[in-house]
């Protein structure tokens, strides 16, 4: 069968099925062959692996997974795309659709059934209006994940890679790199896309850690701390947390933290590291 990843066969494929882009899911199918050869690559898809698509759109993408996986089961949330990704796919019996909505999906159980709970690979295009909820969903509940290959916007890519001081710098960057390490592997522009989007896109690898290199004593007050010194970027740490809902340490129990790491009691959420992060959370935690 003929690539989808032809923009001419994609066209022809949309123009049989009547369909109808559906602004709601976010859909943006990849016309671009030599990218989603640098995606395979980049998520290191051997015959060993059961891979999870996230949103495979018309079965661009799913196609060469499949081609490289032992199995492929993608999901897919829009119903009108199932008689269409019957049709794509149909050359491969190794692939299976799952219609649902991600968010609610219990991958645990379907690594235990397809992959007898050995870690799986996740590869997506994701749509762009979801793509924290999802990836943060797939971290938190610490289902056995290897790698997570996905397209995102470009902004949305820089921002999970940032480092402390820089502008792109956020809870987001924090939450990533505790659970995985981060690798961009391609810039991606509009044009390789129908429709194309209005941002550029990114290709990004998060490699999960086995164990976070990171140790908290309470990770719930880890992430919470984080949350409140970005929910007012511009106010100092101490106020930040002052203002959080959630907690109730005093100023005092604060500035007697910071003094311990070391570090100004004027200090901003957005210069520490997550170690120090980490480290708060730890002497906090007492």
């Amino acid at each position: 069968m003929e690539k989808l990843s032809n923009p001419q066969k994609t066209i022809e494929v949309i123009q049989k099925y009547q369909f109808d882009f559906q602004k709601k899911f976010g859909q943006n199918f990849l016309i671009d062959g030599r990218v989603l050869d640098k995606i395979i690559e980049a998520a290191n898809v051997t015959k060993d692996d059961f891979v999870l698509e996230i949103g495979p759109g018309i079965g661009t993408m799913t196609q060469y997974l499949a081609e490289n996986a032992r199995e492929v089961m993608a999901v897919e949330i829009d119903k009108n795309l199932l008689p269409i990704l019957a049709d794509t796919l149909s050359a491969y019996d190794n692939v299976s659709i799952l219609n649902e909505d991600i968010l609610k999906v219990d991958i645990g159980k379907i690594a235990k059934e397809r992959n007898n709970g050995k870690p799986i690979k996740v590869v997506a295009n994701l749509p762009y209006y979801i793509t924290t909820p999802i990836i943060m969903g797939l971290f938190e509940s610490h289902v056995p994940i290897d790698s997570i290959t996905v397209m995102v916007q470009k902004e949305v890519a820089d921002r999970m890679q940032a480092g402390p001081g820089t502008k792109d710098y956020g809870a987001l960057s924090l939450a990533v790199q505790y659970y995985a390490q981060p690798y961009v592997v391609a810039n991606v522009p509009p044009n390789c896309f129908m429709p194309r989007p209005r941002v550029g896109s990114a290709v990004i690898r998060l490699t999960k850690y086995k164990e976070s290199p990171i140790k908290v004593t309470n990770e719930k007050l880890l992430f919470q701390l984080i949350r409140a010194s970005f929910n007012q970027r511009r106010k100092t740490l101490q106020n930040g947390i002052k203002n959080y809902s959630g907690f109730n340490f005093s100023r005092e129990e604060v500035a007697k933290a910071l003094e311990e790491m070391g570090v100004s009691p004027t200090i901003r959420g957005e210069a520490l590291t997550l170690e120090q992060f980490a480290q708060l959370s730890n002497l906090l935690d007492r």
